[in-house]
């Protein structure tokens, strides 16, 4: 099994929101100053970053991540990434993991909202992190307080060196209007802006995995809960895209064969005010949307509308599982209020 892959140190937007900048989903590093030791696509690797002692290629030790070469003239080193989504940012990592002598002493970011691919060269780039100072192997955990959307963020390196990672984390936006009336939305995928507010238990994989596209590459790619040696159960819950109908639940335990759950069950509500943290004590006390149903390995399992209570508009949910285990994706197909 693996070890934990959760730092215990992120702030609570990491798990809150989607890395908009995760190439699974699409996003792209387009262009970069400079990238001659190490490609700026690494950057966008959703895994963490390793280090391989004794690799070298034709430019000298590999490493995981975007680096560029010495600076000798003035100026800085940039990239430009196109995100998976457009979305509103709410906080960055800039991970140095495995840069020691070669990191940039600093970085900062910058944001526009553009149509095609590339943005023009005299689009208007509005700030979203200052120049911000940076440590040898470490993450850089950086809010942004920025009520507009994006669609680019260039990074910028002073002078150069080498960056393992990009994350940047925030709200999808989408087009609700274009929805036709009745039509039946995943009111959980953190693409359409779902996101998870919190779970009891995150030791083997993030809970909000449970709300990505696709089905699970691997056991590592969902939500895994340590083995619970006492009374009781986990859960997570989740805060919908929008307010809606449930009209199905899909749960998908894809890899999770001697560590799925036994069972599953979901309660829902529609709540107005309060904070992430009071909703843990109210959850316990929502009313069940879907009772205890058995679960099976490495399996799909779909609960129709005639297994669901008719609890009207719902604005969140707490899926439990019992008492402990692996859920690969959770789909919750709805109608919009």
């Amino acid at each position: 099994m693996a070890t934990p892959i959760l730092d215990p140190n992120a702030p609570a937007f990491t798990r809150r929101y989607m890395n908009l900048a995760d190439a699974r989903l699409g996003a792209k590093a387009l262009v970069a100053s400079d990238e001659f030791f190490a490609p700026k696509e690494r950057m966008l690797d959703p895994q963490p970053a390793v280090f391989i002692p004794g690799k070298y290629d034709d430019h000298g030790k590999w490493m995981d991540g975007w680096e560029t070469r010495r600076k000798r003239t003035a100026g800085h080193d940039w990239c430009i990434v196109k995100l998976a989504r457009p979305g509103v940012v709410h906080g960055v990592d800039l991970d140095t993991s495995h840069f020691t002598g070669n990191f940039p002493p600093a970085a900062s970011l910058e944001g526009c909202y553009a149509e095609g691919d590339l943005p023009p060269d005299d689009i208007e780039w509005q700030p979203l992190v200052p120049a911000t100072t940076l440590q040898g192997n470490q993450h850089h955990y950086v809010t942004v307080q920025s009520g507009a959307p994006c669609t680019h963020i260039r990074v910028n390196l002073y002078p150069d060196g080498g960056l393992a990672r990009l994350r940047v984390y925030g709200q999808p936006q989408r087009d609700w209007t274009r929805v036709e009336a009745g039509a039946l939305i995943d009111l959980a995928a953190v693409e359409n802006g779902a996101w998870l507010v919190t779970a009891n238990n995150q030791h083997f994989g993030a809970a909000s995995q449970m709300l990505m596209p696709g089905r699970g590459a691997n056991m590592g790619d969902g939500w895994e809960t340590r083995r619970r040696r006492e009374p009781g159960n986990d859960w997570a819950i989740i805060a919908l895209a929008r307010p809606g109908v449930i009209r199905k639940i899909e749960v998908d335990t894809a890899h999770f064969k001697g560590n799925y759950p036994d069972r599953c069950s979901l309660q829902a509500a529609r709540v107005e005010g309060g904070t992430d943290e009071s909703l843990v004590t109210q959850a316990m006390f929502w009313p069940v949307l879907l009772p205890e149903m058995p679960l099976q390995m490495d399996h799909v399992h779909t609960f129709e509308a005639d297994q669901l209570a008719s609890l009207g508009v719902v604005t969140h949910v707490r899926f439990n599982i019992y008492p402990d285990g692996g859920v690969s994706r959770l789909r919750l197909w709805g109608e919009l209020a």
